[in-house]
């Protein structure tokens, strides 16, 4: 489903006569980076499940091992670069360039960063003996799964979540400033310059509509999905919660949150920021924009498997 959901969507997206928009560029990208979880995450998981033993040779464990962590890391790393466009785009009008060129470049660089913070992961997974079966494992001492889980929830979770809600804070500070210019219009002749250029570029109330909504949607959720995994892993590889059958349980369920997030990112830009959808609405109706949602649901079961405990991103 996640290939064929995401398929669609890329299809849709280059058949849509709003395909060259900066917005849907970026969506593009974000369903790229769910369709190579569909391609690479589930169809390993499957094989995995299946021979429950690694089979493959260590250079096909680490190859797996940094793909994995790569479309995991791209989907966060797309929606920042989305969230500095956006802010860029509102906090600053008159120098937004039209051209694509810095909306590749983020793009690009959030790919590329996805790369380099991948490269652990490969690295650190070698083909190991565990409990008389083959598995693609990684073998560190207490202190080393403290600072490697450490590092994992800054830069895939505290780092990304600091950017993103610094952006959209200036951006709703940015309309709220100039919604009050525009109330205000005999104030100065600065401020009705303001205001004329504010409203030429159309910020002026829908901008304030949506991206006010979107900025709550988006920070909840990427820190709703979030924040459980990370502040319980961070809890249980610095000893401060014990190992029994219910903190096995309650791992579990945090750990299948997480990728919500990228199950969530679908439907925001659908709802807030997708024309899309209204093409969907005239030709199929919801059954792409859902399919577009609920495919990535699927990643709630291969991102992080079932049997991980504090390492999740071995």
């Amino acid at each position: 489903m996640i290939v064929a959901g995401n398929s669609a969507v890329l299809v849709a997206l280059l058949l849509s006569k709003n395909r060259k928009s900066r917005m849907n560029f970026f969506i593009m990208h974000l369903a790229i980076a769910d369709l190579t979880v569909g391609v690479i995450n589930v169809l390993t998981d499957i094989i995995w499940r299946t021979t429950v033993a690694f089979y493959a040779d260590n250079i096909a464990c680490k190859l797996i091992k940094y793909l994995q962590a790569l479309v995991t890391y791209s989907s966060t790393y797309v929606l920042v670069a989305l969230s500095v466009d956006r802010y860029d785009a509102i906090a600053h009008p008159m120098n937004f360039s039209t051209s694509w060129r810095k909306a590749r470049w983020l793009v690009a660089g959030a790919w590329g960063v996805s790369a380099v913070f991948s490269i652990p992961s490969a690295f650190l997974s070698s083909k190991e003996e565990v409990k008389g079966m083959s598995q693609c494992w990684i073998d560190l001492d207490p202190w080393q799964w403290q600072l490697y889980i450490t590092l994992v929830a800054a830069s895939l979770f505290f780092v990304p979540a600091f950017v993103i809600a610094a952006c959209y804070t200036v951006i709703v500070h940015t309309i709220w400033t100039k919604s009050r210019l525009m109330s205000y219009p005999k104030l100065s002749k600065s401020s009705i310059a303001d205001s004329k250029r504010a409203s030429s570029r159309g910020i002026i109330p829908r901008a304030k509509i949506k991206t006010v909504k979107m900025t709550l949607v988006i920070v909840f959720v990427f820190v709703l999905c979030w924040s459980p995994y990370f502040v319980y892993d961070l809890l249980q590889v610095y000893g401060q919660i014990p190992e029994s059958q219910t903190s096995y349980a309650v791992s579990t369920f945090i750990q299948s949150l997480a990728p919500l997030n990228s199950a969530a990112n679908p439907l925001i830009y659908c709802l807030f920021s997708m024309r899309i959808c209204r093409n969907f609405r005239q030709g199929r109706p919801s059954t792409l924009c859902l399919t577009f949602a609920a495919t990535s649901l699927v990643k709630v079961i291969i991102v992080l498997p079932e049997t991980c405990t504090s390492n999740c991103y071995q």
